[in-house]
């Protein structure tokens, strides 16, 4: 897995539990009353990242998050916030009714779509994601987010790169033999497709479902992050114009 933060870092250094539901409830706190009076939509987009083991997705994601000012979730933060009672019951309790409802209702969708019985932690984890789409402003690294959250409010991207070059970075970032390393990307590569076969009956290599598929080897990381945030702009510009949302809420790139 790349890594996503240094070997120190907890995820409750990462993000406390207090200020990340201190952040939604002031979130839900200023909804513009003509979507609360219509029926719930999330309050902004999410940037949902798909990637190859060793295709440096998530350096790239950490990249847009700074570009567009918005907190960036990786897979082990993902879990804690799923995992911890203390937040997972306080993430509910700052949605208002018509949110939770709303998530509520995601959940029933995908899981009559999915293969078989969510265990309870997938569950958790699912639902942790859709409150998290739910105020937006986010890029969220994996575990199927762009699978879990509706197209019109999420930007769903997948980073690709050739094999050689993802093992050779793998190689050079943990040390690896190349042999080792070729067994470390398959490997990762496999877990991650058949977690989203397993939970959301969809094919990860299936290009139609994202919005956006680079190559991080021809494009580098810093262009990748570029146009994925050029790309969130200008698909909140779009929806903010359907909508009427202010500009306020488009965020300049730095």
């Amino acid at each position: 897995m790349e890594p996503t933060s240094s070997p120190q870092t907890s995820p409750e250094a990462v993000l406390g539990g207090t200020e990340f539901l201190e952040m939604l409830r002031q979130a839900f706190a200023r909804q513009p009353v003509s979507l609360a009076e219509e029926g719930f939509v999330p309050l902004s987009l999410t940037v949902a990242i798909s990637r190859e083991a060793g295709s440096r997705g998530g350096t790239i994601g950490r990249r847009v998050g700074k570009k567009l000012g918005w907190q960036v979730y990786h897979q082990e933060l993902l879990e804690y916030l799923a995992q911890e009672p203390y937040l997972s019951r306080g993430l509910f309790d700052v949605l208002d009714s018509a949110a939770a409802a709303w998530v509520e209702e995601r959940v029933a969708r995908l899981a009559e779509a999915s293969q078989g019985e969510w265990r309870p932690e997938i569950r958790s984890l699912i639902r942790t994601i859709l409150a998290i789409g739910a105020r937006g402003e986010a890029v969220i690294i994996g575990r199927g987010a762009g699978c879990i959250l509706p197209p019109s409010s999420t930007l769903h991207v997948r980073i690709v790169a050739p094999l050689a070059d993802r093992v050779t970075y793998l190689s050079q970032l943990e040390r690896l033999t190349r042999e080792k390393a070729a067994e470390q990307v398959a490997a990762r590569d496999s877990e991650r497709a058949a977690f989203v076969a397993e939970q959301f009956g969809r094919q990860i290599q299936d290009v139609y479902q994202y919005d956006l598929v680079l190559n991080s080897s021809l494009l580098g990381e810093e262009l990748c992050a570029e146009l994925i945030a050029r790309a969130a702009r200008t698909k909140l510009e779009s929806r903010g114009r359907e909508g009427g949302a202010s500009r306020s809420a488009i965020p300049e790139l730095v």
